[in-house]
């Protein structure tokens, strides 16, 4: 697949590289070589360039683009980028916007008749994925997938847990109602075989169906909490989405140090009571109030006092946290320590990438980019190799795991003596730079 992408910065920088380890063709545009010479050792192309420029365009030949992605720092000039791609014959578009009123499903045409195909806003998914931590705050990731007919959850696994100095071998009780699709050990991502053992401290990655979580949970020596009082740090883009998508669903109390940002909070955002003070200050979380709080939210642009806040807060005895970490080195390090739930939007623009890229109905595939691994949903085409033998049988690449299908609108677990069939939806947990290998296994 050839793919370009207009823009450098952070979100374009991070897409190319993980696409560039999915031996996809890649070209990156922009008009500063500081940026692009960032991208110099990945295996990719990069030209200097004005992404709103007919002639650079041209010359990164997006007319032969499957897929066009612009990710400059202004909307404008995405979506003007995106409308000349495919003009000049780009088969799908995408562009990264600040507005969420784009979003809305009325404005699609409007977007169509432009020529983009596809909006990005990467802060609006980081507060759909924060909504859903708060919904279930025993799990540090939540992802539905087959229509909700499967839930893949990763659980931070403490000593209480059942599994815990088990090997994998061991657990065969408990396979009728969940798959430990992979296991975080250690800072790295592993797909589990038989003599592998689940160790305390791991992130495990397990997957079940939607009518044996609180089995899930009991196994995994967690409990639910109710989310009533929040305080958020940082009046960023990322918290005004959730403090919109939470209306008057909880009290959220929200720190920021600048006294114009707090008076343009305060009237934007009339469910929130905003204190304009830095909320990495001791003494003024606990006038605060921190001791009655359920949640505390660290959002402010810079992950290193998302971190720490997060572990001040877990000292004031508050059970859930969680930060935005958006320097990708800094995630595996944070999951380690005892914040919770870790939030990076870049990750969550990767993901729509991925679902983009699997499928061009993007309502009928589903891809979750973790730091360095994806979920990916996908149905078999007939004829496809995994449908020649049962699971055991297949082969499959150890880096790739089968988490659980949808046959017929019923989700159900994978096991050994599994034969899957074309028309099969399945969960496909990977590690990173192996996406590109589902497509030939399953397609």
């Amino acid at each position: 697949m050839k793919i370009v992408i207009a823009g450098a910065g952070e979100v374009g920088s991070h897409l190319a590289k993980m696409l560039s380890n999915e031996n996809q063709d890649i070209v990156v545009i922009d008009n500063d070589q500081a940026k692009l010479a960032n991208l110099d050792t990945y295996n990719l192309m990069t030209m200097l360039g004005d992404p709103v420029s007919f002639s650079a365009l041209e010359n990164a030949r997006v007319g032969q683009a499957d897929l066009f992605i612009a990710v400059t720092p202004h909307e404008t000039r995405n979506i003007i980028s995106c409308s000349m791609a495919k003009d000049m014959g780009a088969k799908k578009t995408v562009a990264r916007i600040d507005n969420d009123e784009f979003l809305n499903k009325r404005n699609a045409d409007y977007f169509h008749k432009l020529g983009v195909d596809d909006l990005i806003y990467p802060e609006y998914f980081a507060g759909l994925e924060i909504m859903g931590a708060l919904k279930h705050t025993w799990a540090r990731n939540w992802f539905e997938m087959l229509g909700g007919e499967l839930i893949v959850v990763g659980v931070k696994l403490r000593q209480n847990a059942k599994i815990v100095g088990k090997r994998f071998k061991e657990i065969g009780g408990v396979s009728n109602f969940l798959h430990v699709s992979a296991i975080k050990h250690n800072r790295e991502i592993i797909i589990p075989r038989g003599d592998d053992m689940i160790s305390e401290n791991d992130i495990a990655y397990i997957s079940t169906t939607r009518d044996h979580l609180d089995d899930v949970i009991d196994i995994c020596g967690k409990r639910r909490i109710s989310v009533e009082h929040l305080m958020v740090m940082g009046g960023t883009p990322i918290a005004v989405q959730l403090a919109k998508m939470l209306g008057h669903k909880a009290r959220i109390k929200l720190f920021d140090r600048d006294p114009e940002r707090c008076r343009v909070l305060s009237e934007t955002l009339p469910n929130c009571n905003v204190v304009c003070s830095d909320a990495t200050n001791t003494d003024v979380i606990e006038e605060e109030g921190i001791g009655d709080c359920d949640v505390f939210i660290a959002l402010t642009e810079h992950s290193e006092s998302n971190i720490l806040s997060c572990i001040m807060a877990k000292n004031h005895g508050v059970r859930k946290t969680i930060a935005e970490v958006e320097n990708i080195q800094f995630i595996p390090e944070a999951e380690s320590l005892n914040i919770g739930t870790v939030i990076n939007k870049k990750l969550l623009a990767s993901s729509r990438i991925f679902q983009i890229m699997l499928d061009n109905d993007v309502d009928n595939s589903k891809c979750l980019a973790l730091a360095d691994a994806e979920v990916a949903e996908l149905e078999i085409k007939p004829g496809a190799k995994v449908t020649r033998g049962q699971v055991k049988d297949l082969k499959l690449n150890r880096d790739m795991t089968i988490a659980g299908l949808s046959r017929n609108g019923v989700g159900m677990l994978v096991k050994g003596d599994t034969q899957l069939q074309a028309g099969d939806r399945v969960v496909v947990f990977c590690l990173s730079g192996s996406l590109h290998k589902i497509e030939k296994i399953f397609g």
